[in-house]
């Protein structure tokens, strides 16, 4: 894991800077719950549509949480209110991004980095999508840690995992890194929380994590369907991830139809994401579509997909 940080994103990572994980979903669970166990008041923000793990960790956390709305107008990257985030304990991005597929360059997880220190609050990017890009690679928030002067990655964490990058989330394979000072109280307490991965997992892992080809691989695979995407619904293709995200007139009743008439399992966005004090939900009128299947398979799909769509 450390071999695989130090040659992705440049960055060389003591033993005590970064922890392994059985994946991690575990991790995303269970360290709000460490972080914030004696906050009289805790709060959390995260970005919005997410990965539904980020509220059960509120909940169980008893904090309140702070949506980061992703849509449209702010090109689905999250907004930065300090009026919420100077009373926030933890703050948790997720880019490259599940559903929208958008992502933040290095200045910009730098900027969330520098509002990390300047308002004391913890900041953790779930990077379980960083090798799933389209083109160029995609920066870690330990990167732009580092670019703007914070080399100790004080109140700085990433997670990421070889679910997607190697298509093993039965490995149970991942790690959270960065600052030092927190991660030594949460290795002991993940002693009494965490699952040990067994011996043929780790070995196995570890070839993984040591092996770029089969992630190159992947990467022309998921390309491939993303032209074929393009080509077929005139889609841009994002810089990462698998996900399309697609805007159409009623999210759940065309999901009803493409299982009902086509034969096709979608995901309606407003079930990955809360309606905030506003009102609004980001996911509302949205479809996420994996295109994780084979070529002739996501082919079929799409022209499917896009046959339900004229029949609007």
């Amino acid at each position: 894991m450390s071999n695989f940080v130090k040659g992705r994103f440049g960055v060389e990572l003591s033993d005590a800077e970064l922890v392994p994980s059985f994946g991690t979903r575990e991790v995303l669970f269970n360290f709000p719950q460490y972080l914030l166990f004696d906050k009289k008041d805790p709060q959390i923000a995260f970005t919005n549509p997410f990965y539904q793990i980020y509220e059960g960790a509120a909940i169980a956390s008893r904090a309140k949480m702070h949506f980061l709305n992703l849509n449209e107008a702010n090109a689905y990257k999250p907004e930065m209110d300090e009026e919420v985030l100077k009373d926030c304990d933890l703050v948790i991005l997720n880019f490259p991004n599940n559903p929208t597929a958008s992502c933040l360059s290095l200045d910009e997880l730098g900027a969330w980095v520098k509002l990390a220190l300047k308002h004391d609050f913890v900041l953790l990017n779930d990077e379980c999508y960083s090798e799933i890009y389209t083109d160029k690679p995609i920066p870690s928030l330990l990167e732009a840690s580092k670019h703007v002067g914070n080399s100790t990655f004080k109140n700085v964490l990433v997670i990421n995992s070889i679910s997607k990058r190697s298509s093993a989330p039965g490995l149970r394979s991942g790690f959270i890194a960065g600052d030092a000072e927190i991660l030594k109280g949460y290795k002991q307490y993940r002693t009494y929380v965490g699952a040990a991965s067994p011996l043929p997992l780790q070995v196995a892992a570890a070839a993984a994590w040591s092996d770029e080809e089969h992630v190159a691989a992947s990467r022309k695979v998921y390309r491939g369907n993303f032209e074929l995407a393009r080509e077929i619904l005139g889609l841009e293709m994002p810089e990462a991830t698998f996900y399309i995200w697609l805007k159409v007139d009623n999210a759940i009743e065309m999901t009803k139809k493409l299982y009902e008439k086509y034969n096709l399992k979608v995901l309606p966005g407003e079930y990955l994401a809360r309606t905030d004090e506003k009102g609004a939900n980001p996911g509302r009128d949205y479809l996420r579509i994996a295109l994780v299947e084979n070529e002739t398979k996501t082919k079929e799909a799409l022209l499917r997909i896009k046959q339900a769509l004229n029949e609007e």
